[in-house]
């Protein structure tokens, strides 16, 4: 007996039908799974059983509840979407890809840099950059902006979007994982655990290396099989989009630069009120260390306005790129010097956009239609991230988050201190699929894991690597990360692509995690 061929052929489901199947599922669960939440008493966090909420149609208002807990992320997405096709209708990022694939090409002349091969060099120095991002201050949501720049770059090579993703986002969360200074992981977990801000560094700083090493190398080779057979990528049929854009770039059109002389000024008055107004404000944050720095601003300043006057005597494109480098710029003078967040962030490329459009001379109108057909465009990820995030609304609402976790927790039982470390970092693991929030697991987990951790005679400082390791690695699978959603929209991946490619190695990085925390119950480390 034939079947019919729609039966026969195995459709991978579509990211929505995957939230909403899991939606589901955890709205499933709040009728079979006991309630319970952890609670504070005589500064002592303990887990009290309650009566469960079963969810039934509160399944459909958890998606609004969803959107709500991620406005500012969607918000984000959208302004991205529309400042950067603003950008990339005046052509400035393709100028920018050309001269630099030019110059790239210039350096093969050298012996050396021809034998490594100059695009490896490429990925692995942008990697390096992105990671160490991670590793300081925890680079994350901030991800978002860099993979609309970096996958045409990594298309215009010869390589495929994932490849791009891999570039920034994947750098960005290895080095989150394995962090030095990251306030959001370290910084909040040795705090409760009651360590030394930031100690244990060197060891820290070691495990980035091992960390970065596998990745480059994984990165490399995937790179190196879609170079020499470009169908060979799992992305092939799906890139068409980066590769049509990518080939328009040979008719770049030719801009009076009138408008943007007007451009120039005007935003060179704002730079220099807003040097004379929070130069002063500057502290730098480097992991602990706070450095008064009233020098940086003005030094940007400077620099922004020299690199406009240049670019702006070689054409309107160049100009519109060295506004979309020195919004990079202040984009992490911002965060490291000024705390800035998403909405910060976010009126930084409003006016990336807006500004962008009035360099190329057009009218208010062309500029507001170009920014609606970018919101347009991008709209999808941002939909599928409020859609991710109603998954925790529902575990928390039906109270059986805690629940869950305690029970993963009480299966730490006599193991052993390798054994319990082990399952802390499992646990972790496991739990970071549900909660991507690493303050928020912080803030659940460590002040049951450190106290229990000196019971069995393990360092706490071992149990916060369980945590760091546990929050980082699966973040770029975890389909309720609102920042891994909102990034493959935006590179149109499909998120069951993206595992099948993704999910290989993020095993090898778990277990690479494991053997790297061993260190920590075997011998003595510094500040361990």
């Amino acid at each position: 007996m034939k079947f019919p061929s729609r039966f026969r052929k195995f459709e991978f489901p579509n990211t929505y039908v995957i939230i909403f199947f899991i939606l589901l599922v955890s709205a499933i669960s709040t009728w079979f799974v006991p309630g319970g939440d952890y609670v504070e008493r005589d500064g002592v966090v303990e887990f009290v059983e309650t009566d469960s909420v079963p969810q039934t149609w509160q399944l459909m208002s958890a998606l609004f509840e969803g959107f709500d807990r991620q406005a500012q992320i969607i918000i984000f997405i959208l302004i991205i979407g529309g400042a950067f096709w603003t950008v990339n209708s005046v052509k400035a990022v393709d100028a920018g890809i050309m001269s630099f694939l030019n110059f790239a090409r210039g350096l093969e002349k050298y012996r050396l840099l021809r034998k490594a091969g100059v695009n490896n060099i490429i990925i692995v120095m942008v990697m390096l950059l992105f990671s160490l991002f991670g590793a300081v201050f925890g680079m994350s949501e901030e991800t978002i902006a860099f993979v609309v720049i970096v996958i045409p770059l990594a298309i215009s090579m010869g390589y495929d979007s994932i490849v791009g993703v891999c570039m920034v986002y994947v750098a960005a969360h290895v080095g989150f994982a394995g962090a030095m200074l990251n306030p959001f992981t370290i910084g909040i977990a040795q705090d409760i655990a009651g360590l030394p801000m930031f100690s244990g560094l060197e060891y820290r700083f070691f495990c980035w290396i091992v960390l970065n090493i596998l990745t480059i190398i994984f990165v490399l080779r995937y790179a190196s099989r879609v170079k020499r057979n470009p169908a060979s990528s799992v992305m092939y049929g799906a890139d068409a989009y980066w590769r049509g854009r990518t080939e328009e770039q040979t008719g770049i059109e030719h801009y009076s630069n009138r408008s943007s002389r007007f451009v120039f000024v005007l935003l060179t008055c704002v730079a220099v009120y807003f040097t004379l107004t929070f130069y002063d404000r500057c502290v730098m944050s480097l992991g602990q260390s706070r450095i008064h720095a009233p020098y940086l601003l003005p030094a940007v300043t400077a620099a922004f306005i020299l690199a406009s006057f240049l670019s702006l005597r070689k054409s309107v494109q160049f100009y519109v790129l060295n506004l979309l480098v020195f919004t990079i710029v202040y984009l992490v003078t911002g965060v490291l010097g000024y705390s800035w967040y998403i909405p910060e962030i976010s009126a930084l490329f409003l006016t990336l956009g807006i500004c962008s459009g009035m360099a190329a001379g057009y009218t208010p109108n062309r500029i507001v239609k170009e920014f609606m057909d970018g919101a347009k465009d991008i709209f999808s990820a941002a939909l599928v991230v409020g859609l991710a995030a109603g998954i925790v609304v529902i575990l928390e609402n039906g109270r059986i988050i805690d629940t869950l976790l305690h029970s993963m927790a009480s299966s730490l039982g006599e193991s052993g201190k390798t054994g319990s470390l082990g399952l802390m970092y499992g646990i972790q693991t496991i739990i970071n699929m549900v909660i991507p929030s690493a303050s928020a697991k912080a803030a659940i987990t460590m002040p049951i894991m450190a106290p229990f951790s000196d019971l069995i005679g393990l360092s706490r400082q071992a149990t916060v690597m369980a945590f760091q390791f546990g929050d980082g690695f699966t973040n770029m699978i975890t389909p309720t990360s609102g920042v891994l959603i909102a990034v493959l929209g935006i590179a149109r991946i499909p998120y069951g692509k993206w595992v099948k490619f993704i999910l290989p190695f993020i095993f090898c990085l778990i277990a690479l995690g494991f053997l790297l925390l061993l260190p920590a119950v075997y011998f003595s480390l510094p500040g361990f």
